[in-house]
């Protein structure tokens, strides 16, 4: 039978995925520390959670996080899309342009980023050359401002996934209506709102649910430039998380953030998708 092509797979996945993950559920209620050691602690580490302090910051930047990513990501993605869906010149090359990021590991775009940064490196160098020496500072240092500069490198980084999703999503949209809709007195802001926007609900649900899950558990790019610092002013959920776990050995802790994160993340998602599919049309 087919079906029995099925099991390694199958027992692969349970091994790697579900076995962990139901272990890490587990965990969450005991004070572990590694070993096989584990004394059950019932609700004590989420009690713990939530009179910590780091813990509680960690929440609000983790969503700042996710709600601005969400918004601007998608909305840059889509701006780029509707210019690169028309019939302009080198189309092509700008598309393989701004996608590139997206092949670029986390960890080199943190780096990248660090660098770009850096006291008199290229961005203050292209502000003071624009007249604009004023507004130089420690982007990375100042807890005004180190959380905004994470987010725009992560922007950088994955804009060009929502514009991939977005460019689907607008050439699945058949011709003959923008035609019809011209032949009718109907301007290019029209169309969009009448044809383009309802149209492109699928990619809207798809772009926006992945923006919001990857910026939910966001990590690589948050470690390496800044390791939730200055203070606690860019640490999120997943960053305390792993120091709880791989840092200080308190795995039970570290497993009940991860299970709290993942709580968060599936309940957000389960909203944010309710919300954009309403506006779903087929084309």
């Amino acid at each position: 039978m087919p079906q029995w092509f099925l099991i390694p797979a199958l027992v692969l996945y349970v091994i790697v995925v579900v076995y962990p993950s139901i272990a890490g559920g587990l965990y969450a209620f005991t004070d572990w520390r590694g070993g096989n050691a584990a004394t059950f602690t019932g609700m004590d580490n989420f009690r713990k959670l939530l009179a910590d302090q780091a813990a509680v910051a960690s929440l609000r930047n983790t969503l700042v996080i996710a709600v601005t990513l969400t918004i601007v990501q998608s909305g840059l993605g889509l701006l780029l899309a509707l210019a690169l869906n028309s019939a302009i010149r080198a189309r092509n090359l700008l598309r393989t342009l701004f996608f590139a990021p997206m092949m670029m590991p986390p960890v080199i775009v943190g780096l990248l980023w660090q660098y770009v940064y850096t006291p008199d490196g290229p961005l203050d160098t292209a502000m003071n050359a624009l007249g604009l020496s004023g507004l130089v500072q420690s982007w990375l240092g100042n807890s005004s401002v180190a959380l905004w500069s994470v987010i725009a490198s992560v922007i950088w980084h994955h804009v060009g996934m929502s514009m991939v999703i977005f460019l689907a999503g607008l050439q699945g949209i058949p011709d003959e209506l923008y035609e019809a809709a011209s032949i009718d007195g109907a301007t290019k802001l029209r169309q969009f709102f009448a044809i383009t926007w309802p149209l492109l609900g699928q990619a809207i649900t798809i772009a926006t649910a992945l923006t919001m899950t990857s910026s939910l558990k966001l990590f690589d790019q948050v470690f390496i430039m800044t390791g939730g610092g200055p203070g606690v002013s860019t640490q999120t959920l997943s960053l305390i998380m792993y120091r709880e776990a791989f840092v200080y050995g308190e795995y039970g802790y570290g497993s009940a953030i991860a299970l709290v994160l993942t709580m968060i993340v599936a309940f957000i998602v389960f909203i944010q998708m309710s919300i954009t599919r309403r506006g779903e049309v087929d084309a």
